[in-house]
């Protein structure tokens, strides 16, 4: 059961990334006008990527500051948990 949360956590920004791009191409078009931010975004920022879509189409002021930092802390972390849960490996 710990396998399957670890591999939802991981897959599903990027899931989540890949069908915006997939089926609201105006909305992802939107937020990016270079291709290598959603790509960098894809592969090693995706909770602070799929939220940057989200609140990037009005423009990113008040509340949307909060938001992208509780999803790059939730990055951050997510990267930090791993590393200090292996920490007793070898």
């Amino acid at each position: 059961m710990c396998c399957l949360l670890t591999v939802l956590l991981f897959l599903g920004p990027r899931l989540g990334v890949a069908y915006v791009w997939l089926f609201h191409t105006a909305t992802f078009n939107a937020a990016f006008d270079v291709i290598i931010w959603p790509i960098l975004g894809f592969l090693f920022l995706p909770w602070t990527t799929l939220m940057y879509i989200f609140v990037a189409s009005g423009g990113i002021t008040g509340w949307d500051w909060f938001w992208l930092g509780l999803m790059l802390i939730a990055d951050i972390s997510s990267y930090g948990g791993g590393a200090y849960g292996n920490r007793d490996k070898f």
